[in-house]
């Protein structure tokens, strides 16, 4: 990054345009050469002034954050666009990547973490705020989760879904046996299938899979 970079400021409440053009003041390599309170407002100043990188708020008046994203990256493909949003949810973040976004940040940062932001985008590193990138990870591994477990039930077989739904029902293993017309070591030889193929190590464990599967009603 070399020189000074422009920015165009898009947020609805003054005050907080006011504190950001403050802050960004404060930075010699960074300049802000426009503001707009409303999205149509916004797109008018972006073409006309040709911006490095627009700091974006979501919720504007006249046209929603992700419209003006769009309409920026068709006709200004080559600036940048960050947003700053109190949403944290995963359905906005995605969004807003999808629709061009070049980061994401969070409106309780602190003016070390927005500065880090605008000049990670302004040298071709997207940002996700780190709050962000943890909620987005743990819903990753979330689902990875529910769809492996999801899967190795469908790799039981049927004994061996008899087998979990009895012991979710809380029967030991001779129980189990008697109830199966099996031995008990047969028993044994499922539960330790069970438990492989689940990942699941404990009887509790068992017991809350069992009836999250519907096979036990709790």
């Amino acid at each position: 990054m070399s020189g000074k970079k422009n920015i165009v400021i898009v947020e609805d409440h003054q005050i907080v345009r006011q504190g950001l053009r403050s802050l960004l003041s404060l930075s010699n390599d960074l300049e802000v050469i426009g503001e707009a309170g409303d999205g149509l407002s916004a797109i008018r100043i972006i073409l006309d002034k040709e911006p490095d990188l627009v700091l974006l708020d979501l919720n504007m008046p006249k046209m929603d954050g992700i419209s003006v994203i769009l309409e920026i990256k068709r006709q200004c493909p080559k600036t940048k666009i960050l947003t700053l949003t109190m949403h944290k949810d995963e359905d906005h973040i995605l969004q807003c990547f999808r629709s061009g976004a070049d980061g994401y940040c969070l409106k309780s940062a602190d003016h070390g973490e927005l500065l880090m932001a605008i000049r990670s985008i302004l040298n071709d590193k997207p940002y996700l705020s780190p709050e962000i990138s943890k909620k987005i990870l743990e819903g990753y591994l979330d689902r990875k989760r529910t769809i492996r477990q999801e899967s190795s039930f469908d790799a039981l077989t049927q004994r061996e879904k008899e087998v979990l739904k009895l012991v979710g029902e809380g029967y030991q293993n001779k129980k189990i046996a008697d109830y199966l017309c099996i031995s008990v070591k047969t028993v044994e030889k499922h539960r330790a299938n069970i438990m492989e193929k689940l990942d699941l190590h404990t009887a509790s464990a068992l017991t809350a899979y069992a009836i999250e599967k519907g096979l036990v009603t709790p």
